[in-house]
């Protein structure tokens, strides 16, 4: 195979998403790219996360969370998320409270209100499987796409040299 592994998984199409996760007072978010639909009824969600990050942790104490779909303009704030070490990131734009008490961008385009049904194993990361419990649609506008953030994840140097 002469191309490079991270550009042919970027021809899968999915999103770009703000994930955000609360326990309590504590709260953060993190970017996602990998998030889909797994169920009508009830309604899932699931998106895949590293079991090594704060997030995490914060994830699976409180148990619920925020799936805010982002606009193709917004490439800033998917850059802002996905760094881990800003100790003040969610100073980055405005949220409000959800039914849930997790924290939902006002800035982006809809948003899905979440408690975890459960978790599964997928390799280097886990699965996350949500009971979507409310959802809107906030602002107008085109979602983003994962192609369109180029290397922005650094996944060019994480994917492995060969299948």
């Amino acid at each position: 195979m002469s191309e490079n592994i991270a550009e042919i998984f970027k021809q899968i199409m999915h999103g770009v998403y703000v994930i955000g996760v609360a326990n309590g007072d504590q709260q953060n978010a993190f970017t996602a790219a990998w998030v889909m639909q797994a169920s009508f009824d009830p309604p899932l969600l699931v998106f895949s996360i590293n079991p090594e990050s704060r997030s995490f942790q914060l994830l699976k104490e409180g148990g619920i969370c925020s799936i805010n779909v982002l606009n193709r303009e917004q490439m800033e704030l998917a850059d802002h998320f996905g760094h881990h070490s800003d100790k003040d990131k969610m100073s980055a734009c405005q949220w409000r409270k959800a039914k849930t008490g997790v924290p939902v961008m006002t800035e982006s385009l809809a948003y899905f209100d979440c408690e975890i049904s459960h978790y599964a194993d997928a390799g280097d990361h886990k699965l996350a499987i949500c009971r979507v419990v409310d959802a809107a649609i906030l602002n107008e506008g085109i979602p983003m796409s994962y192609s369109m953030t180029d290397d922005m994840d650094g996944s060019k140097e994480i994917f492995p040299d060969e299948f």
